[in-house]
């Protein structure tokens, strides 16, 4: 797989853990929120709050399917990496994964929607589409 790759890093709070001091499930979905909104304000160049407040438009999302592979815990430092693999008109597949010192902990697929002030999927603009294209996933 070629094409750019959006990677963050982040250490496991006590927020994040259960009672075994594992992260509790539901936590890598708020994790990976995290990542697509750094993405979206880095590489992508318009915040989440560019979209939400200012542009009154969003990138819900539609699909996520999940793979826990093994446990993160208290203070593990995750590297979490992004990936596109599809880009459609209004849809945008995003492919995650989350490693920890080189074993693959948790890996995802997403599909974000772009939705406009009518609440419905809308075209990509053209400027953000081609800020998405270089992180699309393409055949080796």
């Amino acid at each position: 797989m070629t094409g750019q790759v959006f990677t963050s890093e982040r250490k496991v709070r006590f927020a994040d853990c259960d009672a075994a001091g594992i992260v509790f499930y539901p936590r890598y979905f708020e994790m990976l929120n995290g990542v697509v909104e750094d993405w979206f304000a880095g590489p992508l160049g318009v915040s989440f709050r560019e979209l939400h407040i200012v542009r009154h438009v969003s990138v819900p999302t539609a699909a996520v399917e999940a793979r826990f592979i093994a446990p993160s815990r208290l203070e593990d430092d995750l590297t979490f990496s992004l990936t596109v693999t599809k880009l459609g008109g209004a849809s945008c597949g995003l492919r995650h994964v989350i490693e920890c010192a080189g074993q693959r902990r948790f890996e995802a697929t997403q599909t974000i929607v772009y939705v406009g002030r009518s609440l419905k999927p809308e075209p990509w603009p053209e400027l953000l589409r081609a800020r998405i294209a270089p992180f699309v996933e393409t055949p080796a």
